[in-house]
C-alpha cells in the first residue's frame, strides 16, 4: 500500500512533467470551533522510500501520526503551514477559507520553477498560482498529500489543545471542535468562545434570539 502511494507520485510527476511535485491538503473543516489547518509538502524522491509508511492521516492513530510528523517535519523535506481562523472561515464561508490556508501554506513554493500541486479533492485551490492538479481522495493515492494530510492534522490538533487551555470547559483537547455531545452540551451552557464559527448551524442558532408570541 505504502510503495503504491510512492509509485503514484512518481508517475504523477513523469506525466505532469516535473521533478518538483507538491502535496497540499487541509485539517479541520468540520469542527464547529478553531481554524482549518493546511500543509503544503515536497519529498525530494531521494526521501520518498524513508516515508513508507506514511499514509492517509485519518487511517492512523494519534501516536503514529505524532510520530510520522516528527520525523517528516525533521527530515529535510520542504513542507510549509497555513491557517485560517474562525472569523475567517465565518467572512469567507469554509470552502473559500480552505483554499486561503492552502495559498498560505503554499507561499514559499510559488517561486519553485516548474513546481505542480497535488491538491486533496475534486477541486483546484482558486487563487493559488501555482499549476494544479485535483486528485479525489489524493490523501490515500499520494504520498505527498498523505504528508501533507499528516502536518495539517497534527499542527492542528496541538492547536486545538491549546485553545483548550485558554478557553477552559470546551473539552477541545478531547474533540478537536467537533460537534460531539460533550461540546454541544458546553456550548449550551457557557455559550461560543472567540474560536467558534459563527456561520456553522449548531453555533448560529445558540446566536439567534428567540422571539416568543
Amino acid at each position: 500500500m505504502k510503495n503504491e502511494l510512492i509509485q503514484f507520485d512518481k508517475k504523477e510527476a513523469l506525466r505532469l512533467e516535473t521533478s518538483f511535485l507538491l502535496g497540499i491538503d487541509e485539517a479541520g473543516r468540520g469542527p464547529l470551533a478553531g481554524p482549518v489547518v493546511a500543509a503544503a509538502c515536497f519529498i525530494p524522491p531521494s526521501l520518498a522510500t524513508l516515508f513508507e509508511d506514511v499514509n492517509d492521516s485519518k487511517k492512523l492513530t494519534e501516536k503514529k501520526r505524532e510520530a510520522l510528523f516528527e520525523r517528516l517535519t525533521n527530515s529535510g523535506i520542504l513542507y510549509g503551514i497555513g491557517f485560517a481562523s474562525a472569523a475567517e472561515i465565518d467572512r469567507l464561508n469554509i470552502l473559500q477559507a480552505t483554499f486561503l490556508a492552502m495559498r498560505r501554506a503554499a507561499y514559499k513554493f510559488l517561486n519553485m520553477p516548474g513546481a505542480v500541486a497535488l491538491i486533496d479533492g475534486p477541486h483546484p485551490a482558486a487563487g493559488l498560482t501555482l499549476k494544479q492538479c485535483p486528485v479525489v481522495d489524493g490523501d490515500a493515492k499520494s504520498l505527498s498529500i498523505a504528508a501533507a494530510s499528516i502536518i495539517a492534522k497534527v499542527t492542528r490538533d496541538r492547536y486545538m489543545n491549546l485553545l483548550d487551555s485558554l478557553y477552559p470547559g470546551y473539552g477541545f483537547a478531547g474533540h478537536k471542535g467537533y460537534g460531539t455531545a460533550k461540546h454541544l452540551k458546553a456550548l449550551t451552557e457557557l455559550g461560543p468562545c472567540q474560536e467558534h464559527r459563527r456561520s456553522f448551524g449548531p453555533v448560529a442558532r445558540l446566536l439567534t434570539p428567540l422571539f416568543l408570541p
